[in-house]
């Protein structure tokens, strides 16, 4: 949603600066793909492409992957060609969706309707160190949570950093956006509360310090923008080493050469299958087999950049560095028949499961 005609990646038939992307039917065909793959938990999309999917195709009735969709597009991810000084200004809230369209696809559902879409949304927030713009930001939290517990729809709570604080940057980043949570969930009760959290990794004393804080809060990782195969897969085994439990990294998904193969990967390091550099040669091993190269050389791909806390961040290369041996052999445990599960409960399974992997 954030980037127009770019939004759904890049095409295999782009070169160099001829800036061709992939349509939105060639888009929609890799989510049934990778839901057919398996290996993710949850799909996060469109409310119009939940209403192809879910709605009319009815993909994930049998498939343990969890359909969800974006329940808001604030103004910091409003990234068309040409705009650039939208992620500049501070963040307003806005909606494109209603929970209506999301659950049934129309204005108003019937309690019935409402078990046909999704039920599961990813709301975002992004706190700018100004009272005023931050009042705005939780009063429009306030009423979707609010309505969303009426409706009986879910949600996952995204934070960003902080995208113009002009004058005022906090002078610790990770407290403050630590420090906001805490804050913005302390007067929820559990029935209002976010199914888990997805925000930036500000680094292991960060992570630890969050999830030291409230056990009961489940908090996973936002993936950010492309970089290096090696920055994706060193973040998501280390931030599972400091106490996160799921991670999201749609558009590192999205700008892979090959999206199956790469989350193949991402999923084998989540289950502790092979560590991050292994998993990187082992990626472009299989990109050769599939004829396809690679964006970057074996030794480019190896860096360590550092991840962009926005959409509209960038990053600087880092040396990476080893994190321990693989393990072989992944042995996939026994599953239960999900098409007689609610959305829900493939929720909770898969959130259990992600505890017995990343504890």
């Amino acid at each position: 949603m954030a980037f127009g005609l770019a939004a759904p990646g890049r095409s295999p038939e782009h070169h160099a600066q001829e800036g061709r992307f992939r349509t939105l039917d060639e888009y929609r065909q890799l989510i049934r793909e990778v839901t057919a793959q398996g290996c993710v938990d949850i799909m996060l999309m469109s409310a119009s492409t939940n209403e192809l999917l879910t709605l009319r195709e009815r993909i994930f009735d049998a498939s343990h992957v969890t359909p969800a969709v974006r329940a808001n597009d604030t103004t910091d991810i409003w990234l068309a060609a040409g705009s650039g000084r939208y992620p500049a200004q501070p963040s307003q809230p806005f909606r494109s969706a209603t929970i209506d369209h999301i659950m049934c696809g129309k204005l108003e559902c019937t309690a019935e309707e409402r078990r046909l879409g999704a039920d599961l949304g990813l709301y975002s927030v992004t706190f700018n160190n100004d009272a005023a713009l931050d009042l705005r930001t939780l009063e429009a939290y306030k009423a979707f949570r609010l309505e969303a517990e009426v409706k009986g729809f879910r949600h996952f709570l995204e934070v960003f950093a902080p995208n113009a604080t002009g004058d005022h940057p906090p002078q610790d980043l990770a407290r403050f956006v630590n420090d906001h949570i805490v804050r913005t969930l302390a007067g929820v009760t559990s029935r209002g509360r976010p199914a888990f959290l997805k925000i930036p990794y500000l680094g292991p004393a960060a992570m630890e310090a969050l999830v030291r804080y409230d056990s009961s809060v489940v908090v996973g990782i936002l993936g950010g923008s492309a970089g290096t195969s090696f920055d994706a897969f060193h973040m998501l085994w280390e931030a599972k080493k400091y106490g996160a439990r799921v991670a999201l990294f749609g558009r590192k998904i999205n700008n892979a050469e090959h999206q199956l193969t790469f989350v193949k990967y991402l999923r084998l390091v989540a289950d502790d299958e092979i560590e991050p550099a292994d998993a990187v040669r082992a990626y472009h091993a299989d990109l050769a087999k599939l004829g396809l190269r690679p964006y970057r050389s074996v030794e480019e791909d190896l860096a360590r950049t550092g991840g962009a806390t926005s959409y509209g961040g960038t990053a600087k290369p880092q040396e990476p560095r080893r994190t321990g041996p693989a393990r072989p052999g992944f042995q996939p445990t026994d599953e239960p028949d999900f098409s007689k599960m609610t959305p829900a409960e493939k929720v909770c399974w898969n959130l259990e499961r992600l505890k017995r992997v990343i504890g």
